[in-house]
């Protein structure tokens, strides 16, 4: 039985459920406990419907669970006369459970784990382990999540650019535990480009997918980061490459620009160069000026600044990165990076050491202090 395609219909269940009347948290519970009875079953007896079957367990699971008899008799009447749900109730219903999953009330956090188990179809225990946190501790941040969207009305509009936010925090965890969650947010992501056709949800699409074509290059077998411009460009997943710059013609195309387009259309260029000295860091400075237009986020200034240094020299960088805040993220990084090219090696090893005691990701911290080390080997000798 192919787990992945089941989970492609929890989604849909729950919202079923949740229109028909059932509580969010009450509802996504009782197709939990039908998707566990699935499991157990349908390799020894498939159902002919399997949405149907699915949808049949988790009510009457959510029956069971209800106190009142005059309530469930009342469920149960206006269930009988309701045809079953058609293509278009079926996407409405999904799509408006990618909204209450990312509902601006949740924590970031929250939002992603909620999202993981009501629409991702991931158990607890899968949740966990991918975040390396307790399983207690899940089910507690969960269970707090199901009580914040409970009130939440199923006929309020959602935003989709915050279920977008929530798929690419999803992408950015990275590959520990059971589930690959870059591949999970690919699949998610998939599906809410189908629900929408948004060109945003094209362009995040693309640019997970340029990113994750890189993916076997970006480390070592010991873990060790692989800066882009170390990287073994053959390793580089060329399908994957090719998937993800057709996605992002297509939404380009419609001249609807956003930030995830802008963002996929600078991997594309790093994708589109054989070796590292043919990037085209002219035209990627020009997209970064578009997604400072876009998103005035400071990080974003960060970046160009490298770029800059790239296209127009290490001076021209340094000049750019002086716009920046100092207390950006990963600023002291960046700034070393610079220094370097300029020639400034005592300096640019000293700001690698602090760039790498104020690195929250270990392999990260790992990489920056082994630049440090290398610079201060080569000022000392």
């Amino acid at each position: 039985m192919n787990e992945t395609l089941l989970r492609e219909l929890i989604p849909a269940v729950t919202g079923v459920l949740v229109r028909r009347g059932a509580d969010f948290a009450t509802a996504e519970d009782a197709v939990q406990d039908a998707l566990l009875r699935a499991l157990a079953t349908w390799p020894a007896d498939p159902p002919a419907d399997p949405k149907g079957w699915l949808i049949t367990a988790a009510w009457r699971k959510f029956l069971d669970a209800t106190r009142a008899e005059s309530s469930r008799l009342a469920r149960e009447a206006r269930v009988a006369s309701e045809p079953p749900p058609g293509p278009t109730e079926d996407t409405a219903d999904t799509l408006q459970l990618y909204f209450m999953c990312a509902h601006p009330s949740l924590t970031p956090a929250s939002a992603v784990a909620l999202t993981l188990r009501a629409v991702g179809g991931l158990t607890t225990r899968q949740i966990a382990d991918a975040y390396l946190v307790p399983e207690t501790t899940m089910a507690q941040r969960i269970s707090r999540a199901k009580r914040t969207v409970s009130g939440v009305r199923f006929d309020e509009l959602g935003d989709v650019a915050t279920v977008l936010r929530v798929l690419y925090l999803v992408f950015n965890e990275g590959y520990s535990g059971e589930v690959d969650l870059a591949d999970e947010a690919i699949r998610l992501t998939r599906r809410v480009r189908s629900m929408t056709d948004d060109e945003e949800a094209s362009g995040l699409l693309a640019l997970m997918l340029l990113h994750h074509a890189r993916r076997a290059a970006r480390t070592t077998p010991d873990g060790t980061l692989v800066p882009l411009a170390e990287q073994d460009r053959s390793r580089w997943d060329t399908d994957l490459i090719a998937a993800g710059v057709a996605i992002l013609q297509a939404a380009l195309a419609r001249d609807r620009l956003g930030e995830y387009q802008v963002q996929a259309a600078i991997a594309a260029l790093h994708a589109d160069a054989q070796t590292v000295d043919e990037t085209d860091w002219v035209q990627i400075v020009e997209w970064y000026d578009e997604l400072d237009r876009l998103t005035e986020n400071p990080v974003v200034r960060l970046n160009r600044a490298v770029a800059v240094g790239e296209a127009d020299g290490a001076q021209a960088g340094l000049a750019a990165l002086e716009q920046v805040d100092r207390t950006v993220p990963r600023y002291s990084a960046a700034e070393a990076y610079l220094r370097e090219r300029a020639g400034e090696l005592a300096l640019a090893a000293r700001l690698y050491g602090d760039a790498a005691r104020a690195a929250t990701n270990l392999a990260e911290r790992d990489h920056l202090t082994r630049q440090a080390a290398r610079l201060n080997s080569v000022v000392r000798g």
